[in-house]
């Protein structure tokens, strides 16, 4: 496999073209399943799992498996063409609907079992909802990738990030205000109903996106397929190096801020579903962040600045757990809008420099190398970390004027871990993309300079 130019991360001819007909399905489907999926994959599934008793390693479980089960992307990938894009993608968001269900059944049963038979039972439904999911999953990025024309992927993937943050927000807010006060329960079956139902809403959409045909590779089986040829493939390679340093950084950033919110800070329930919350305008924050700037100057830039953030972010965390900092509510909304802020332009920038380099021939097993290896790592990171913090038990030493409590100690090793991947993302191949600091000065300098010249008296 040889090592083919990259295309150029501007428009051809300067010319955008518009989103395909039937698109904007995509944009309704992305809010109606964040709507849905955030209830069951976001803190309040923390926060109900913290309330049967989850230790930091359970809790390293229930965030990591998600990702994690996107490992069945690799034997999945060779049956999309027989299936069809669309007809595959359907047919797993249909079968992992009705694991919520379930869910939603289980606070029920509080009356007949205990709180660890109960957990158990969550493992395995979130378990079953997450299998259904990682096979699913890996038809949908070729999907995109057939369907979006290379010119406005970026334009693409920011709106789409900036619908399902905008969606999550308002998930949040629901299920704080769901979860107020004293919290029972019902409350969590409540919510996990309600995010069953927006799950059987968004597959309305799903089927309204137009199908597009899978490429027309060789029908061999799974054994034939050269995946170490591919996974060396230069460009590629560099790509999957960053990834997972990334993976290993972030994974578990969300889970344990939201445990140390609610264990070494106090709050309620309800209050930390309206502080998380925050992170979400962070996300659509990202739309107005990248816009179009993501097609024009490319993803490693991009990448490059948001590693830079993220040291700033961590090192705001550890400031606060290591007892340096009080915890005052401005200081933990304004992390929290920049964690939603960074995650979202990571995973755009990340997706839309996958787009480009991986080829045509064998892109759905490219694609499904790229989320296998990043989703692993990103559920491995999460069991991980909580092994590592509950080994490191109950002690808080101090040094360097910090407490070195567990979540002291994470955060310091996610703030080394964002290091080392910052290296990596100077390393991408990336041709026609532009340098940090040109991306800076049309953030910091130039866009500022056009919203105010709109106000400004003309002659």
């Amino acid at each position: 496999m040889t090592n083919a130019p990259l295309p150029t991360a501007r428009p051809i001819d300067g010319v955008e073209p518009g989103f395909p007909p039937g698109l904007p399905n995509a944009f309704r489907f992305a809010a109606f399943n964040a709507l849905s999926f955030q209830m069951v994959l976001g803190s309040p599934m923390i926060l109900y799992a913290k309330s049967l008793g989850a230790s930091a390693t359970v809790i390293g479980l229930v965030a990591g498996m998600m990702p994690l089960l996107v490992i069945f992307q690799i034997p999945a990938a060779s049956h999309i063409g027989r299936i069809g894009y669309r007809r595959f993608v359907v047919a797993g968001w249909s079968t992992r609907v009705g694991f919520i269900f379930g869910m939603a059944l289980l606070p029920w049963t509080e009356a007949f079992l205990d709180a660890q038979t109960r957990l158990a039972l969550l493992l395995a439904l979130l378990f079953c909802f997450n299998l259904s999911r990682g096979i699913s999953s890996s038809a949908w990025l070729p999907w995109i990738t057939s369907l979006v024309p290379p010119a406005i992927r970026g334009r693409y993937l920011a709106r789409d990030a900036g619908v399902a943050n905008l969606a999550s927000f308002a998930a949040f807010v629901m299920a704080g205000g769901a979860l107020a006060g004293e919290t029972r329960p019902w409350q969590f079956s409540l919510i996990f109903a309600f995010s069953a139902l927006t799950g059987a809403v968004s597959l309305t959409f799903l089927n309204r996106i137009p199908d597009m045909p899978a490429p027309d590779e060789p029908r061999r089986s799974t054994l034939n397929v050269p995946w170490l040829e591919m996974a060396r493939y230069a460009p590629f390679r560099k790509l999957l190096r960053a990834v997972v340093a990334f993976s290993i950084a972030y994974g578990g950033l969300t889970a344990f801020s939201v445990s140390f919110l609610k264990v070494s800070i106090g709050m309620n329930e309800g209050t930390i579903l309206f502080v998380t919350s925050v992170a979400f305008l962070g996300g659509v924050a990202s739309l107005w962040f990248l816009g179009p700037r993501l097609d024009q100057m490319g993803s490693r830039p991009v990448l490059g600045l948001v590693c830079a953030l993220w040291g700033v972010v961590l090192t705001g965390w550890m400031a606060i757990a290591g007892r340096l900092v009080p915890p005052h509510l401005t200081l933990l909304l304004a992390l929290q809008f920049l964690m939603g802020l960074l995650a979202a332009l990571t995973n755009m920038a990340n997706n839309r420099h996958a787009m480009a380099v991986i080829p045509t021939m064998g892109r759905n097993h490219f694609f499904a190398i790229y989320s296998v290896v990043s989703n692993v790592t990103l559920g491995l990171a999460p069991i991980g970390w909580g092994l590592l913090m509950d080994v490191f038990g109950a002690r808080a030493p101090l040094w360097l004027g910090l407490e070195w409590n567990p979540y002291t100690l994470f955060f310091a090793a996610s703030l080394i871990a964002f290091a080392a991947t910052g290296i990596l993302v100077r390393r991408l191949d990336e041709p026609g993309a532009v340098g940090m600091d040109q991306l800076l000065r049309d953030v910091l300098i130039e866009s500022p300079q056009r919203f105010w010249l709109r106000f400004w008296p003309r002659s």
